[in-house]
């Protein structure tokens, strides 16, 4: 049976740059994981977290890369395995948020959302599946709206959607060298990515859907995710709701 912890294990965060992935390779290197920090345009955070992860007595390393383009994918877990020779740990936190109504959707937009939220999530898994360690885990970023009943978000929850089933295929697919695959998929997190989708009343309505009249925290979803990542290992094939009851059905 493989030890379920972070220590001396290598882990990739897709968007680990900032917000949640900022925060994960930050706790993931406090347990003693080395960190692959992707990012996509910031590399100024990239470096601050490079940094951060250091003073927590680990390494890392700041890749740069579109994960739409899959020899992007490619070369991100080519730099892991190059420089800390594997990959045991891969969560993918990127995604692209749209509020807009179906009629006003031009295809342009159509395609960008789809593009990060559904094909780079499926080759960030395929990549992670071959080129994890056995007994490694994977997680991908959902969002609660994969259960709701509600306008406005066709692209960005409908991009997501096919995360649920990625997630049942890759861990029958990947179940015999003992990797678990899931994803997380919280309720409105309190980040930059949600205020400019919502009026201030929007807002309040989200915040009155959650327990204690809140969004989703950050600091809400990073346990969860390295819970799957260590002891909660015998999760595999599962979409996760901590929304803390929110819902608009």
């Amino acid at each position: 049976m493989a030890e379920h912890t972070l220590q001396n294990k290598v882990a990739v965060i897709g968007g680990g740059e900032k917000n949640l992935g900022g925060l994960l390779s930050t706790e993931f290197a406090r347990a003693g994981a080395q960190i692959v920090v992707h990012y996509h345009n910031d590399r100024e955070a990239a470096e601050e977290t490079v940094r951060a992860v250091k003073e927590e007595g680990s390494q890392a390393v700041a890749v740069q890369g579109d994960l739409t383009e899959v020899p992007h994918v490619r070369r991100l877990f080519d730099q892991a395995v190059d420089t800390f020779g594997g990959v045991d740990v891969a969560v993918n936190t990127t995604g692209m948020v749209l509020r807009k109504p179906i009629l006003e959707t031009t295809e342009a937009e159509y395609d960008q959302m789809f593009g990060i939220n559904a094909k780079a999530a499926y080759f960030f898994l395929q990549e992670a599946g071959r080129r994890l360690n056995d007994h490694g885990k994977i997680v991908s970023l959902g969002t609660s709206l994969q259960a709701a009943f509600t306008d406005g978000y066709s692209t960005y929850a409908g991009g997501k959607a096919p995360l649920e089933h990625f997630t049942r295929a890759a861990a029958k697919e990947f179940a015999d060298r003992g990797i678990s695959v899931n994803t997380v998929a919280p309720g409105p997190m309190d980040t930059p990515f949600f205020y400019p989708q919502e009026t201030p009343e929007r807002v309040q309505f989200h915040k009155s859907q959650g327990l204690g009249g809140q969004l989703t925290q950050l600091e809400d979803i990073v346990p969860i995710i390295k819970h799957l990542c260590t002891d909660g290992w015998w999760f595999t094939g599962q979409t996760l709701f901590p929304n803390g009851g929110y819902t608009t059905r």
